[in-house]
């Protein structure tokens, strides 16, 4: 018998974009599968738009923005209420390939250590382009990054394996893990809660896989305003200084902070070099 899997997307003020995921949802072809949309108190009519075009979806209504760790929550305790043996948490900006579901189960079940297994993620706006192959993390620069971000696909990440950090643009997680490690720690305002689930998943003793057979396009910082919009940037900083403040040993402490000011300085320097020309 297949693993029952809950499909969980957040939603604030998206409809339009909500509605064009559940959509590409509709033709995954894994069975059995539920679809639960958390809405956290959109005021664009969004839940109604849902109802319409989507009744058989479930809508779990919040009475206010619980953020995307919040309401991912609300949706995981929803599922394993429900029977679900299987979590996909996933963004509401994304279009997912048919075969998603059944790439992400197949990865999980390959490795009996796995606890969560995360597709390839290429942009929408230029859908040979990686977001999206693997998660890195460095304690002594304090940074993480993706795995072949912005290189075009041309199959050289298509070789399934353990990763460092899943994304939680979207990752299938096992009933055991979240009933184990717990599930998105909510202090985080925004950025780098999946960044820690991770670390806290692997470090009571779960596999964390990359699985490229799994696919989905991601219209990257939508919510935030853009990718170098000052909202982004800020609360992005915040994230992830909360996160090496929790999780990095005394010795780091006297190198990456330094480091981290240097490493993301020269990241910016040629973003910017690169809009210029």
């Amino acid at each position: 018998m297949t693993p029952l899997v809950y499909i969980l997307i957040a939603n604030w003020n998206g409809k339009a974009m909500t509605l064009e995921c559940l959509e590409s949802v509709r033709r995954i072809t894994y069975r059995p599968y539920r679809v639960v949309v958390i809405d956290n108190a959109s005021s664009d009519g969004s839940p109604e738009a849902i109802r319409r075009a989507a009744p058989d979806v479930e809508l779990l209504l919040q009475d206010r923005n619980l953020r995307y760790a919040g309401a991912m929550n609300a949706g995981m305790r929803h599922a394993l209420a429900h029977g679900a043996q299987f979590v996909l948490v996933m963004n509401n900006d994304v279009i997912v390939d048919p075969g998603l579901v059944s790439g992400l189960v197949h990865g999980m079940e390959s490795d009996p250590t796995a606890g969560m297994v995360v597709p390839k993620i290429l942009y929408h706006s230029t859908s040979s382009q990686i977001w999206y192959a693997g998660g890195r993390i460095s304690f002594w620069t304090g940074t993480m990054w993706h795995v072949g971000i912005r290189q075009r696909d041309h199959g050289q990440y298509d070789r399934p394996g353990p990763t460092e950090y899943a994304t939680g643009c979207c990752v299938l997680v096992t009933r055991t893990l979240i009933e184990r490690v717990g599930m998105f720690d909510e202090s985080y305002h925004m950025y780098a809660e999946d960044a820690d689930w991770s670390l806290r998943a692997r470090r009571a003793g779960f596999g964390i896989i990359y699985e490229p057979a799994g696919v989905l396009w991601h219209r990257v910082s939508v919510s935030a305003g853009g990718t170098m919009s000052l909202f982004k940037l800020r609360n992005k900083f915040l994230g992830n200084l909360r996160f090496f403040a929790r999780h990095a040993s005394w010795y780091h402490w006297a190198v990456f902070p330094w480091l981290s000011v240097a490493v993301n300085a020269w990241a910016m320097l040629r973003y910017l070099l690169r809009r210029r020309t």
